[in-house]
């Protein structure tokens, strides 16, 4: 590829960080005790106490090109972002950047919580690169796109953090920049307010603009971008089109221990070997539109016979909070036992969760509402709603019956356009 085609060029990009075992040093001893210690040569201590957080990153971006970067918790999709943009220096390899880089990274990332939201802008923007004539000359198309024109002489102390998200992504994005990374900021901004950005950054890309994407969210990558770098504990395992980089994530985030399950040698004896995410057609699908079903295929095995077993399969939002359940038990299912390997399938009620990114878990409990035998996460799932975003309106929406003065009662249309839970 011609290198002036190239936005971007890494190459064996790696960064190493040391795990902190003291977050600051009390006394001149400690430093002292540093010190020599590394005098003394324990570098085989030290190289246990870093860990790669991206290691041997090696990819290319042709300009005008928009790649989603995604990957599960830890991947390392984050760090990427930082080398990038030059917040952080690498261990290794390097990276040419070719153009001017706008960078959202974090949510108010060069905000100063004792200024307010209109010295910010300037100082974001002398941050960013731009000059205070530049700023002055597009304040009134940042505060605009923000929507927060009551609020740019608050302190931005005072802002909630879909606010800063406002002001942030539109001072950046009016840097007009050859080079745009974004890191999941938009998650928590409001429907609206997403596809706005989602419009800007196309109107972007119609300039020539690159654009790399990092989000959990994969209706946005899918929308946004048709080629995915995949990341699995800091490498690189795949860079290609989008289908393939989805495929690999559902697999990666298909079955995990449940964080809060301890298997204390007795109640682990049932393991589900398995969970299938599929559509009401049976197909497996990480995504979903408010309305639809959505089947859950558990298969299993047990290392003895477990007599009345309730299973149970949860779903809780990213931020953990717990969202729905659904039990055997509960529902009237009569199991008077399981032993070996077996099939246990859900089909769930039309989907009324808002806009967001989910996971299952699945626990087994033996005699009804008894002993905890299993407890695991059983992948990952969006679900996207035509009006309400991720956070902005509680969990779920399920239509209302809405009385209007001088009018007769009506029930709200099935769509999702009816009402809020």
């Amino acid at each position: 590829m011609n290198q002036e085609e190239l936005a971007i060029s890494a190459r064996g990009l790696g960064k190493r960080y040391r795990r902190q075992t003291r977050t600051r040093h009390d006394s001149l001893r400690d430093l002292i005790a540093d010190g020599v210690g590394s005098l003394l040569g324990s570098r085989g201590q030290k190289d246990a106490q870093t860990f790669w957080a991206l290691r041997n990153a090696s990819f290319d971006v042709r300009r005008g090109e928009n790649v989603g970067i995604i990957g599960l918790n830890g991947a390392g999709k984050s760090t990427l972002l930082k080398l990038l943009s030059r917040i952080t220096m690498p261990t290794a390899g390097e990276a040419r950047i070719s153009g001017r880089i706008g960078a959202l990274l974090e949510v108010g990332t060069g905000f100063h919580q004792e200024l307010t939201g209109r010295e910010n802008t300037f100082l974001y923007g002398a941050i960013l690169g731009m000059t205070r004539r530049e700023v002055e000359q597009k304040y009134d198309a940042i505060v605009d796109f923000a929507g927060i024109a009551e609020f740019m002489d608050t302190p931005v102390k005072r802002y909630s953090s879909g606010m800063y998200v406002r002001l942030a992504f539109s001072v950046a994005a009016h840097l007009e920049p050859d080079i745009l990374l974004l890191d999941e900021v938009l998650a928590v901004g409001d429907f609206s307010f997403q596809r706005k950005c989602m419009d800007f950054a196309r109107s972007l890309e119609r300039k020539g603009s690159t654009i790399l994407f990092v989000s959990h969210n994969m209706f946005s990558i899918k929308t946004m971008c048709e080629r995915v770098i995949y990341l699995r504990k800091g490498e690189i395992v795949y860079d290609g089109p989008i289908d393939e980089g989805l495929r690999l994530y559902q697999n990666d985030s298909r079955l995990q221990p449940a964080p809060w399950f301890i298997d204390d040698g007795v109640t682990g004896a049932i393991t589900v070997t398995d969970v299938k995410i599929m559509d009401d057609q049976g197909r497996e699908t990480g995504m979903f539109e408010y309305g639809q079903r959505m089947r859950v295929r558990c298969e299993y095995e047990t290392t003895r016979e477990i007599l009345q077993p309730d299973f149970r399969i949860g779903i809780n939002r990213t931020d953990d909070v717990h969202c729905a359940s659904f039990s055997t038990r509960a529902d009237q299912i009569d199991i008077p036992s399981i032993n070996g390997r077996g099939v246990i399938e859900l089909r769930t009620p039309p989907i009324s969760l808002v806009s967001d990114l989910y996971s299952l878990t699945v626990v087994v409990r033996e005699k009804d509402y008894g002993r905890v035998m299993c407890a695991q996460i059983g992948g990952h799932f969006n679900v996207r709603h035509p009006v309400f975003a991720a956070n902005a309106f509680g969990v779920y929406h399920e239509a209302g019956q809405w009385i209007v003065p001088n009018m007769a009662a009506t029930p709200a249309r099935q769509s999702g356009h009816g009402g809020q839970a």
